[in-house]
Formats: C-alpha cells, structure tokens, sequence
C-alpha cells in the first residue's frame, strides 16, 4: 500500500468468493495495523528492532496517505454503495482501533491532508447500518476515535451499542452476539476488546463503576481464553471465522498489553501461552501461499473453513495476537522464566487451582 500496489497484488486465496475481492485490500491493511499498532509505540527496544519498527511506521505512514487519496488505486472506500461493501464499515471500525493503538507514532504523525482526508474517510462509513449483534460495535469504535481526536462524534451510536451489549451480557465473562449465545471466538476477535477500547477512551464520569465491572468480566473471559489452549498449543476448532488462527485471542493478548491478566495468570505463563498457539497456527505446512500470504485455514491451507465473507485479507485479524509486543522488554511479560499455563500443568500431573463462575468469586 505505500507504493499504491496492494491492490494490484493480493491474490484471491482458494475458496475465497470472487465476489468478495473488492474487500480484500482493505482488510489485509486495516487488520494488520490493528494487530501491530502497539508495538509501533513499544520503548526499550534493541537497535535493530527499533530500526525495524521506524522502518514500519515510514511505510504505515506513507500507506495511509495513500489509502486516504481518493485517485489512489488502494484507496479506501468506506462509503460504497455495493452491499458486498458494507464490509467496509468493520474495516473503517479496524482502521479506527489501530489508529487509536498507535495515536502518537502514526495519527499524531500525519501531514494534516492524510488526517482530513481519513476523517471524512471514516464518516463515509455512517453511510452503513450496522444489524443488531456485535456489528454495532464497529460504528461505535469508529465513532470513539472520532471524539478521541476532537471531531464532532454520534455519540448516541456509541451509547446504543454499550446498551445492547449490557442487555446481551449472558453472565461469567461471556456477552451473546446479538441476543443469542455463540459457541464461537466472537467475544475475542470482536467484542470484549472493541468494548474496552471503547469505554477506555470514552470520557463519561458516570460509568466508574460499569467499567470495573466490564474489566471483571473482561478478567474472567481472559481465564476461559487461557483454559482453552490445549497442552500442545492447539484450542477448540468451534465457531466460524477459525481462518483468522490466533487471533482468536485478540482478547487474552490485550489483556496482557494492558497489564489487566487475572491473579490466576501471571504474564510469563499467558506469553507461553499465546506462543503455543502461535507456533502451532503459523508453523503449520501450507500457512502461506508461494509469495507469502497468509492463506484461509486454521491448521495450514484449509479453504473448507472459510466462510463466504473470508477473503485473503480479512484472515489477516491473526495479528491480534501480537497486541503484547507493545510490551517493553523489561516487562515480566517478556523477562520473567517461562511458566506452563493451564492446561499443560493440568495433563502433566501438576496441581491447579480449581475453577470458578463470575458470580462464584464475586
């Protein structure tokens, strides 16, 4: 995208939906930056990391000028009247997240026509009703950032999706997608961090204490996250959207970033963790196509798995999983002896704490 090539570039992945192709660049960028946004801002890094993450926000840099150009072949186009192209509002929501993620190194950066052109970028995504399940969560981040960075925001948008989500809330951790529990990753990939990023930024005085107790579920949901990495980094092929591999614990990575882990999890044993998962979603045979894109599967290239929304870019969401990189390495994240998480002290034999509802320990 910095040399205005990513849409001439990406390739339709096996099973990907012709129809569908239109979405893809704009995935591809919009998730990716969401994914590494804070570690574009990490301190303490060695010389040749640093280099790497100047290196990477040049070309974010540049990229965004191009996206944000209207005769830009990889300009993104919120606002589109294609009903394939309302998924350009979850786009426009991804843009948001990262750009919040990375405000001082790449929003704060910005030559004043990128951010004037993105701003009525992201506005043209209002052009798009979002149904009543985690979808209203999109508007809603797009909206947050808005305020975050003094223009004038629909705060009416962001309120109606808390609401819903409150009403939604189906008890110990897990809120439903819509009015319905899913057996899915949907309260990662989507819901409980978008809702944190977005009570994070809100300025409203009267929610102290909603947002405490939004955390305490956030806490307990990052508990089932941990607990469901198997002892050799594999965890539950259920719910759709499984190509997006291990960004299926965007919500337990954030919770590291944050510093918020639960008692029960201290961080080196979540890094090791989030490694298994990693080693076992990215190192498995026919992850990347010939050129180095990422292809549709959990478990290597599996296109049976993709749904007809999943194209080449949107299984980009996997970087979710790197949201702990924004981590100095002297963090206990990083620096503390490696410590085997849950389920691996559990089958070796090893005693653990038992387990316990929300309402349980409350």
């Amino acid at each position: 995208m910095a040399s205005n090539r990513l849409t001439a570039s990406i390739p339709v992945a096996d099973g990907q939906k012709p129809e569908r192709t239109v979405c893809a660049p704009m995935e591809a960028f919009c998730r990716s930056l969401t994914g590494i946004a804070p570690w574009l801002e990490a301190k303490g890094l060695s010389t040749d990391e640093f280099a790497q993450q100047q290196e990477t926000i040049a070309l974010i840099k540049e990229a965004l000028r191009n996206a944000a150009a209207p005769d830009s072949p990889d300009f993104l186009n919120f606002g589109g009247d294609s009903p394939v192209v309302a998924q350009a509002l979850v786009e426009a929501a991804f843009l948001a997240l990262g750009l919040m993620r990375s405000r001082h190194v790449i929003w704060d950066a910005l030559d004043p026509g990128t951010r004037h052109n993105l701003i009525l970028s992201l506005k043209a995504s209002r052009h798009h009703k979002a149904p009543l399940c985690n979808w209203l969560l999109f508007p809603a981040t797009i909206e947050a950032f808005l305020a975050s960075i003094g223009e004038e925001a629909e705060k009416e948008v962001q309120n109606f999706a808390i609401r819903k989500h409150e009403e939604w809330y189906q008890g110990d951790g897990a809120y439903g997608d819509g009015p319905f529990f899913h057996w899915d990753y949907y309260n990662s990939f989507v819901i409980q961090p978008m809702l944190l990023e977005i009570l994070r930024i809100e300025e409203n005085p009267d929610r102290v204490t909603f947002r405490k107790t939004v955390m305490a579920r956030a806490q307990r949901y990052a508990m089932i996250q941990e607990r469901l990495i198997g002892s050799d980094g594999t965890f539950p092929p259920i719910g759709r959207s499984l190509a997006y591999r291990f960004g299926a614990f965007h919500h337990l990575a954030l919770m590291a970033q944050w510093d918020e882990l639960p008692n029960e999890i201290p961080p080196p044993q979540a890094r090791c963790a989030l490694t298994a998962v990693m080693d076992r979603t990215m190192n498995a045979p026919g992850t990347f196509d010939k050129n180095g894109w990422l292809t549709i599967g959990l478990g290597g290239n599996q296109p049976g798995i993709g749904e007809k929304y999943i194209t080449t870019g949107s299984v980009y969401l996997t970087t979710a999983g790197f949201l702990p990189l924004g981590l100095p390495p002297a963090h206990p994240f990083w620096s503390e002896p490696d410590l085997a998480w849950t389920s691996k002290k559990v089958w070796a034999g090893l005693d653990v704490p038992a387990d316990h509802a929300l309402h349980d320990v409350m």
